[in-house]
Protein backbone atom coordinates (compact mmCIF):
# COMPACT_ATOMS: atom_id res chain seq x y z
CA UNK A 1 0.00 0.00 0.00
CA UNK A 2 1.22 3.52 -0.78
CA UNK A 3 2.43 5.31 2.33
CA UNK A 4 0.16 8.35 1.88
CA UNK A 5 -2.87 6.06 1.49
CA UNK A 6 -1.83 4.16 4.61
CA UNK A 7 -1.59 7.40 6.59
CA UNK A 8 -5.07 8.52 5.54
CA UNK A 9 -6.45 5.12 6.59
CA UNK A 10 -4.59 5.00 9.89
CA UNK A 11 -5.37 8.60 10.89
CA UNK A 12 -7.96 11.26 10.13
CA UNK A 13 -5.55 13.03 7.77
CA UNK A 14 -6.58 13.73 4.20
CA UNK A 15 -4.21 12.48 1.49
CA UNK A 16 -3.07 16.08 1.01
CA UNK A 17 -2.32 16.55 4.72
CA UNK A 18 -0.66 13.13 4.87
CA UNK A 19 1.82 14.29 2.22
CA UNK A 20 2.60 17.41 4.29
CA UNK A 21 3.38 15.24 7.31
CA UNK A 22 5.63 13.06 5.16
CA UNK A 23 7.49 16.01 3.65
CA UNK A 24 8.06 17.36 7.16
CA UNK A 25 9.97 14.15 7.97
CA UNK A 26 7.60 13.05 10.74
CA UNK A 27 7.11 9.48 9.46
CA UNK A 28 9.55 6.63 9.87
CA UNK A 29 9.32 3.17 8.34
CA UNK A 30 11.43 0.58 10.12
CA UNK A 31 13.47 3.37 11.70
CA UNK A 32 14.09 5.31 8.49
CA UNK A 33 12.51 8.70 7.74
CA UNK A 34 10.45 8.38 4.55
CA UNK A 35 9.28 11.47 2.68
CA UNK A 36 8.15 9.78 -0.53
CA UNK A 37 4.35 9.51 -0.51
CA UNK A 38 4.45 6.72 -3.11
CA UNK A 39 6.70 4.54 -0.94
CA UNK A 40 5.15 1.08 -0.60
CA UNK A 41 4.64 -0.32 2.90
CA UNK A 42 4.07 -3.89 3.99
CA UNK A 43 1.22 -3.77 6.51
CA UNK A 44 2.12 -7.13 7.99
CA UNK A 45 5.84 -6.54 8.54
CA UNK A 46 6.73 -2.83 8.47
CA UNK A 47 6.83 -0.69 11.63
CA UNK A 48 5.41 2.73 10.76
CA UNK A 49 5.70 5.54 13.31
CA UNK A 50 4.39 9.11 13.38
CA UNK A 51 6.36 11.23 15.86
CA UNK A 52 7.33 8.02 17.61
CA UNK A 53 3.79 6.59 17.83
CA UNK A 54 3.01 3.35 16.02
CA UNK A 55 0.31 3.46 13.34
CA UNK A 56 -1.85 0.64 12.02
CA UNK A 57 -5.00 0.09 9.98
CA UNK A 58 -7.86 -2.27 10.57
CA UNK A 59 -7.58 -5.51 8.68
CA UNK A 60 -10.55 -5.95 6.37
CA UNK A 61 -13.91 -4.21 6.42
CA UNK A 62 -15.50 -2.17 9.18
CA UNK A 63 -18.87 -2.86 10.79
CA UNK A 64 -20.31 -0.18 13.07
CA UNK A 65 -23.39 0.28 15.24
CA UNK A 66 -24.46 3.89 15.79
CA UNK A 67 -27.08 5.16 18.24
CA UNK A 68 -28.58 7.75 15.91
CA UNK A 69 -29.93 10.91 17.56
CA UNK A 70 -32.73 13.11 16.28
CA UNK A 71 -31.66 15.79 13.80
CA UNK A 72 -29.17 13.83 11.67
CA UNK A 73 -29.61 12.76 8.05
CA UNK A 74 -28.77 9.36 6.60
CA UNK A 75 -28.68 10.63 3.02
CA UNK A 76 -25.34 10.93 1.24
CA UNK A 77 -26.29 14.47 0.22
CA UNK A 78 -27.50 16.29 3.34
CA UNK A 79 -29.87 19.21 2.80
CA UNK A 80 -30.60 20.89 6.12
CA UNK A 81 -29.09 18.68 8.81
CA UNK A 82 -25.67 17.18 9.56
CA UNK A 83 -24.91 13.63 8.40
CA UNK A 84 -24.83 10.66 10.76
CA UNK A 85 -21.25 9.99 9.65
CA UNK A 86 -20.27 13.24 11.39
CA UNK A 87 -20.73 11.28 14.63
CA UNK A 88 -18.24 8.54 13.67
CA UNK A 89 -14.54 9.27 14.21
CA UNK A 90 -12.87 6.69 11.98
CA UNK A 91 -10.57 7.15 8.99
CA UNK A 92 -12.20 7.33 5.55
CA UNK A 93 -15.66 7.61 7.09
CA UNK A 94 -17.02 8.63 3.67
CA UNK A 95 -16.56 5.02 2.52
CA UNK A 96 -19.17 3.78 5.01
CA UNK A 97 -22.67 3.02 3.76
CA UNK A 98 -25.86 2.60 5.75
CA UNK A 99 -28.03 -0.51 6.06
CA UNK A 100 -31.62 0.67 6.39
CA UNK A 101 -31.77 4.43 6.71
CA UNK A 102 -33.71 6.31 9.37
CA UNK A 103 -35.59 9.58 8.93
CA UNK A 104 -34.12 12.79 10.37
CA UNK A 105 -36.58 12.71 13.28
CA UNK A 106 -36.13 8.99 14.01
CA UNK A 107 -33.65 7.75 16.60
CA UNK A 108 -32.07 4.39 17.27
CA UNK A 109 -29.95 1.58 15.88
CA UNK A 110 -28.13 2.22 12.62
CA UNK A 111 -25.65 -0.17 11.01
CA UNK A 112 -22.87 1.09 8.75
CA UNK A 113 -20.13 -0.72 6.87
CA UNK A 114 -17.85 -0.56 3.85
CA UNK A 115 -18.73 -4.20 3.05
CA UNK A 116 -21.37 -3.96 0.33
CA UNK A 117 -22.26 -7.65 0.30
CA UNK A 118 -22.81 -7.63 4.07
CA UNK A 119 -25.00 -4.52 3.87
CA UNK A 120 -27.15 -6.26 1.26
CA UNK A 121 -27.61 -9.26 3.56
CA UNK A 122 -28.69 -7.00 6.40
CA UNK A 123 -31.38 -5.27 4.33
CA UNK A 124 -32.51 -8.18 2.15
CA UNK A 125 -36.15 -9.12 2.92
CA UNK A 126 -35.23 -12.73 2.09
CA UNK A 127 -33.21 -12.87 5.31
CA UNK A 128 -36.24 -12.10 7.52
CA UNK A 129 -34.08 -10.12 9.95
CA UNK A 130 -36.31 -8.63 12.69
CA UNK A 131 -36.16 -4.91 13.38
CA UNK A 132 -37.90 -3.67 16.52
CA UNK A 133 -39.40 -0.19 16.68
CA UNK A 134 -40.81 1.74 19.62
CA UNK A 135 -43.45 4.26 18.59
CA UNK A 136 -45.51 7.03 20.12
CA UNK A 137 -48.89 7.73 18.52
CA UNK A 138 -50.69 11.05 18.16
CA UNK A 139 -54.09 9.58 19.00
CA UNK A 140 -54.96 7.14 21.78
CA UNK A 141 -56.18 3.70 20.72
CA UNK A 142 -58.63 1.87 22.99
CA UNK A 143 -58.55 -1.89 23.57
CA UNK A 144 -60.80 -2.66 20.58
CA UNK A 145 -58.72 -0.52 18.23
CA UNK A 146 -55.53 -2.11 19.53
CA UNK A 147 -56.88 -5.64 19.06
CA UNK A 148 -57.96 -4.82 15.52
CA UNK A 149 -54.56 -3.32 14.61
CA UNK A 150 -52.69 -6.27 16.14
CA UNK A 151 -54.75 -8.78 14.15
CA UNK A 152 -54.51 -6.89 10.87
CA UNK A 153 -50.76 -6.38 11.11
CA UNK A 154 -50.25 -10.04 11.99
CA UNK A 155 -52.04 -10.95 8.73
CA UNK A 156 -50.42 -8.23 6.62
CA UNK A 157 -52.01 -5.02 5.34
CA UNK A 158 -52.06 -3.39 1.92
CA UNK A 159 -50.44 0.02 2.16
CA UNK A 160 -51.39 2.84 -0.17
CA UNK A 161 -49.46 2.62 -3.42
CA UNK A 162 -48.44 -1.02 -2.90
CA UNK A 163 -49.54 -4.10 -4.81
CA UNK A 164 -48.63 -6.65 -2.12
CA UNK A 165 -49.50 -6.80 1.55
CA UNK A 166 -46.87 -6.17 4.18
CA UNK A 167 -45.18 -9.23 5.58
CA UNK A 168 -46.82 -10.49 8.80
CA UNK A 169 -45.48 -8.46 11.74
CA UNK A 170 -45.86 -8.32 15.51
CA UNK A 171 -47.51 -5.34 17.19
CA UNK A 172 -47.95 -4.93 20.93
CA UNK A 173 -49.18 -2.00 23.00
CA UNK A 174 -47.63 -0.59 26.16
CA UNK A 175 -50.54 1.78 26.70
CA UNK A 176 -53.00 3.70 24.52
CA UNK A 177 -50.35 5.80 22.75
CA UNK A 178 -47.17 3.71 22.99
CA UNK A 179 -46.48 0.52 21.06
CA UNK A 180 -43.74 -1.84 19.89
CA UNK A 181 -43.65 -3.09 16.29
CA UNK A 182 -41.33 -5.80 14.98
CA UNK A 183 -40.86 -6.00 11.19
CA UNK A 184 -38.89 -8.33 8.93
CA UNK A 185 -38.90 -6.01 5.92
CA UNK A 186 -38.19 -2.36 5.25
CA UNK A 187 -40.57 -0.60 2.90
CA UNK A 188 -40.37 3.18 2.48
CA UNK A 189 -41.59 4.90 5.69
CA UNK A 190 -43.20 1.59 6.57
CA UNK A 191 -43.93 2.11 10.27
CA UNK A 192 -45.50 5.52 9.71
CA UNK A 193 -47.54 4.25 6.75
CA UNK A 194 -48.73 1.21 8.68
CA UNK A 195 -50.11 3.34 11.50
CA UNK A 196 -51.63 5.76 8.98
CA UNK A 197 -53.56 2.74 7.68
CA UNK A 198 -55.42 2.81 11.01
CA UNK A 199 -55.96 6.56 10.85
CA UNK A 200 -53.20 7.38 13.30
CA UNK A 201 -49.92 9.24 13.15
CA UNK A 202 -46.50 8.33 14.55
CA UNK A 203 -45.10 11.36 16.37
CA UNK A 204 -42.00 9.66 17.79
CA UNK A 205 -40.12 6.68 16.37
CA UNK A 206 -37.14 4.76 17.72
CA UNK A 207 -35.46 1.65 16.29
CA UNK A 208 -34.43 -0.39 19.32
CA UNK A 209 -32.68 -3.31 17.60
CA UNK A 210 -31.69 -4.94 14.32
CA UNK A 211 -31.52 -8.72 14.41
CA UNK A 212 -29.93 -9.56 17.75
CA UNK A 213 -28.02 -6.28 17.87
CA UNK A 214 -29.31 -3.80 20.45
CA UNK A 215 -28.19 -0.40 21.69
CA UNK A 216 -27.33 -1.69 25.15
CA UNK A 217 -24.31 0.15 26.55
CA UNK A 218 -24.48 3.04 24.08
CA UNK A 219 -25.56 6.60 24.77
CA UNK A 220 -27.32 8.60 22.06
CA UNK A 221 -24.77 9.76 19.51
CA UNK A 222 -22.23 7.05 20.42
CA UNK A 223 -21.06 4.18 18.21
CA UNK A 224 -19.03 0.98 18.49
CA UNK A 225 -17.60 -1.72 16.26
CA UNK A 226 -19.63 -4.92 16.01
CA UNK A 227 -18.35 -8.14 17.51
CA UNK A 228 -17.51 -11.08 15.21
CA UNK A 229 -20.68 -12.89 16.36
CA UNK A 230 -22.81 -9.83 15.54
CA UNK A 231 -21.25 -9.54 12.09
CA UNK A 232 -21.72 -13.23 11.34
CA UNK A 233 -25.41 -13.30 12.24
CA UNK A 234 -26.17 -11.73 8.84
Amino acid sequence: MRLDKFLSKATELSRKDAKKVLHAGEITVNGTIIKDSSHHVDLANDEILWAGEALSVADGNRYILLYKPDGFECTLKPKEYPMVTDLIAVPEVANLRIAGRLDVDTTGALLLSDDGAWLHRVTSPKRHQPKQYQLTLADAMDKDAQAYAIKQIANGILLEGETEKTRPAVLSFIDETHAVLTLTEGKYHQVKRMMAYFGNKVIKLHRASIGHISLEGLQMGECRFLTPDEINQF
